[in-house]
């Protein structure tokens, strides 16, 4: 069987680039959501990629709308299960019904500030939380999260978030901070049918770009096939990682496992690709 493919990238011209890229100077903030069928490998990819690009020198966010754990052990930050305290939103009629809101003077950008994690490398963490008891239950995090959305940092802050597993999130507009989804798809027909359906995001109106990343690719027809399954570019690909493997059943990211290993490395060159509009070749 031949080895993992390893996807270089050569630089176009700006002019050839899609308009969502040939805005971005080389160092400004990007702002990208992780996407895919579950257990693809969204979560790791996106924290491992939430602190490469912090080691550029940007001043990133990480956002996890996923009430199930996984963004916060790939950043390696304390795992918590909370998400905005009580004391960040309040309640108010709304023709009757009950809604939440972020507390009257609070700002989503002072939101960020007052209660994200800072986690290695510096990367602020914000958590949608997970649901307590019936549905429902987490309501007043669910709006004053969902408010936080809409009034992100900007003044330069990279926004890297990672969506729940599947496609209802994307297109009930969780991601629509994101400039650039990266669909994280395995070479299996379940998830090359996921990020097929999550393609579907680029006819929607205002379309962000939406590419695909190749994860756990044991050899070089992989790519291949997760391009023409899903119908995507494929601006990345990363290696099936034994090492990846181990660093979750020891609870540790994998930047911190393995530094210099299959999956960073690849993480490392998709975060070029992405800061310089530089394309696989």
């Amino acid at each position: 069987m031949a080895g993992p493919a390893v996807v270089t990238a050569s630089r176009k011209p700006r002019s050839e680039l899609p308009a969502s890229i040939r805005l971005w100077p080389y160092a400004l903030a990007m702002r990208v959501a992780f996407v895919g069928k579950g257990g693809a490998g969204k979560s790791s990819l996106a924290g491992t990629f939430a602190r490469v690009l912090a080691d550029t020198g940007e001043r990133v966010l990480a956002l996890d709308s996923d009430p199930m754990p996984g963004l916060a052990f790939a950043l390696g930050v304390d795992r918590s299960d909370e998400g905005l305290p009580d004391e960040a939103v309040q309640g108010y009629d709304d023709n009757g019904r009950r809604r939440y809101r972020l507390r009257d003077g609070l700002t989503g950008t002072a939101a960020v500030e007052q209660y994200a994690v800072v986690g290695t490398n510096g990367v602020r963490f914000l958590q949608l939380g997970k649901a307590r008891g019936q549905r429902w239950n987490n309501a007043p995090q669910h709006f004053g999260f969902q408010h936080v959305l809409d009034d992100l940092p900007g003044d330069g802050w990279s926004i890297v978030g990672d969506l729940p597993g599947g496609t209802r999130q994307p297109f009930m507009t969780w991601g629509r901070y994101a400039q650039t989804f990266l669909v994280v798809v395995e070479p299996t027909p379940a998830s090359m049918l996921t990020g097929r359906r999550l393609a579907r995001l680029a006819t929607m109106p205002q379309a962000p770009r939406v590419v695909a990343v190749a994860n756990k690719i044991r050899e070089r027809g992989d790519i291949d096939r997760v391009r023409e399954g899903t119908g995507l570019s494929v601006i990345g690909a990363v290696p099936f990682d034994r090492e990846l493997v181990v660093a979750d059943r020891l609870a540790v990211a994998v930047l911190d496992h393995d530094p210099e290993g299959l999956t960073v490395t690849a993480v490392r060159s998709l975060v070029d690709v992405l800061r310089t509009g530089m394309e696989p070749s």
